[in-house]
């Protein structure tokens, strides 16, 4: 079973945000084109009067193997070969749920969006990884570290060097 890297992308919007479905669509291109899969999407917002909506969009396929892997991996960590079982066992049960989220880790992020703002939670596998990640390991290599550089960061280092 071939399971790509998983990031955790957290999104923030103000109060002038507009939602016209361009990221969904966007994101859908992604999915349709086996680029990434969106395991869970999370939409959390708070209105002007502090009323809270939340949205929760779940892969229940992906959940239930992303929790089985992730499970056996921590299984294996703790007990070894007998714990990898019990844990991937274990995970996939509450991947097939369907909810990353309970209801207090939702109003945990509710509680720290202003109001009059929302947060977005994607959880999302990157297909386009494992061919890379299996040559790579295949030529016996192995990743020593992993870090993104958005373009924020690339402009704090222009202006780091002109001090």
């Amino acid at each position: 079973m071939a399971f790509g890297p998983v990031q955790v992308l957290v999104l923030g919007f103000g109060p002038d945000a507009e939602f016209k479905g361009e990221a969904l669509a966007e994101l859908r291109k992604l999915r349709e084109n086996n680029i990434v899969r969106v395991i869970d999407l999370l939409f959390v917002t708070k209105d002007e009067s502090g009323e809270v909506g939340v949205i929760e969009l779940t892969d229940v396929e992906g959940m239930t193997e992303f929790g089985a892997i992730a499970g056996a991996l921590m299984g294996f960590g703790a007990a070894g070969e007998d714990g990898m079982v019990a844990g991937a066992l274990a995970g996939a049960e509450i991947g097939a749920e369907g909810k990353m989220y309970d209801d207090a880790e939702v109003w945990y992020i509710a509680d720290s969006i202003p109001v009059g703002m929302s947060a977005a939670i994607a959880v999302l596998e990157h297909h386009w990884a494992i061919p890379l990640r299996n040559a790579i390991m295949r030529a016996g290599g192995v990743a020593l570290a992993d870090e993104w550089i958005h373009p924020q960061d690339l402009i704090a280092l222009g202006i780091d060097a002109a001090q």
